[in-house]
């Protein structure tokens, strides 16, 4: 959940799509991703996360993968500098 020094993305925590297993964690994984790698290294996985899910939706997990897109997408956005 959010900590009021909580970065711009981690607003996103609240949103998970597919379940509440990461919700559930005192620690979620992607915070602790984020703060082990640099900013590049962090936008990277975001954006990678954005095509994997937009390429396998028709095959795997159609709107449900979308929705992760989306919300990779969204915090890609949150963490721009140009947003």
């Amino acid at each position: 959940g959010d900590t009021a020094d909580s970065a711009p993305a981690r607003g996103v925590n609240g949103q998970q799509v597919g379940g509440d297993h990461y919700q559930r964690m005192p620690i979620q994984p992607w915070d602790v991703m984020r703060s082990c790698m640099s900013h590049e290294e962090w936008m990277g996985f975001l954006r990678g996360n954005v095509l994997k899910y937009v390429m396998r939706a028709n095959l795997k997990g159609g709107v449900e993968d979308l929705r992760k897109a989306l919300h990779y997408m969204q915090t890609l956005i949150a963490e721009s500098p140009e947003k």
